[in-house]
């Protein structure tokens, strides 16, 4: 067992002769909350997109759970165990809610069956479908929609399939949970039913995750550890309450 869930040396990228990303180091021990953290275009989306197979490192490398996955398409990462949201709520929006969670069951191997059974409607077809909608109405149930579930999704309101999205995400069974920005476009009342949400996660999916996040409130109150980004260089690491109070980190968000 790796001592760290997840694990970045060095990890960067650049574009032509810019450099989005460089030199970050984050280390992240299992069932940990931990923050990404930046002002705008600091490099955290990038990140993400590095750590999920949507970029390729042009320098570093990432490990989860001890083994190595630079390099490895964005499906490969997935199957071996990481999830996202994006900060673009991406749903299939004209799927029911408990259809769109369906799809990430599909990830898993005890929800498999073959081409043959599933053109030929054989029994097996019919048992993985039924207990692949079950499942999906049990994590439905965990962020309060399981009452919408033949619903579109593009008739959620906004708050509500940000929640479906992350729903889908732990449908693929994932190791760690990487949310960007969850808690954007949330009231303050949505917003504290979020982070008692992703504790709830953390507690009963045994999870990981990792979060970008700008309302410092939420970060503070939810966070174990941070990392602060600037300019695609670490600023501050280290405990949140720490990392907080750090004049550096103060003087990146409010200038001066």
């Amino acid at each position: 067992m790796a001592e760290y869930i997840l694990e970045t040396k060095g990890l960067g990228i650049s574009f032509g002769g810019l450099k989005a990303a460089q030199d970050v180091n984050i280390r992240i021990q299992k069932n940990q909350i931990y923050g990404l953290i930046g002002p705008n275009g600091a490099g955290k989306t990038t990140i993400f997109n590095l750590l999920t197979g949507v970029y390729k490192p042009t320098a570093g490398t990432f490990y989860l759970d001890g083994e190595e996955l630079k390099g490895l398409s964005q499906e490969a990462i997935n199957h071996k165990g990481i999830a996202r949201t994006f900060q673009n709520i991406r749903l299939f929006n004209n799927m029911t809610v408990v259809r769109n969670v369906m799809v990430g069951l599909h990830n898993r191997p005890e929800f498999r069956c073959s081409v043959l059974e599933s053109l030929l409607r054989l029994p097996r077809h019919f048992q993985v479908e039924k207990a692949m909608r079950e499942k999906a109405k049990e994590l439905l149930r965990i962020f309060d929609l399981e009452q919408e579930r033949n619903a579109l999704a593009c008739n959620l309101p906004y708050g509500k399939q940000r929640k479906l999205e992350i729903a889908r995400a732990l449908a693929t069974n994932p190791k760690i949970l990487l949310l960007d920005e969850p808690a954007a476009g949330m009231n303050p009342q949505e917003t504290e039913d979020l982070a008692k949400t992703i504790r709830f996660i953390r507690d009963n999916f045994d999870m990981t995750i990792l979060l970008i996040e700008h309302d410092m409130k939420f970060v503070s109150g939810l966070c174990d550890e941070l990392t602060v980004l600037n300019f695609g260089t670490m600023l501050s690491q280290g405990e949140t309450k720490t990392v907080l109070q750090d004049p550096e980190v103060i003087r990146a968000y409010i200038g001066g």
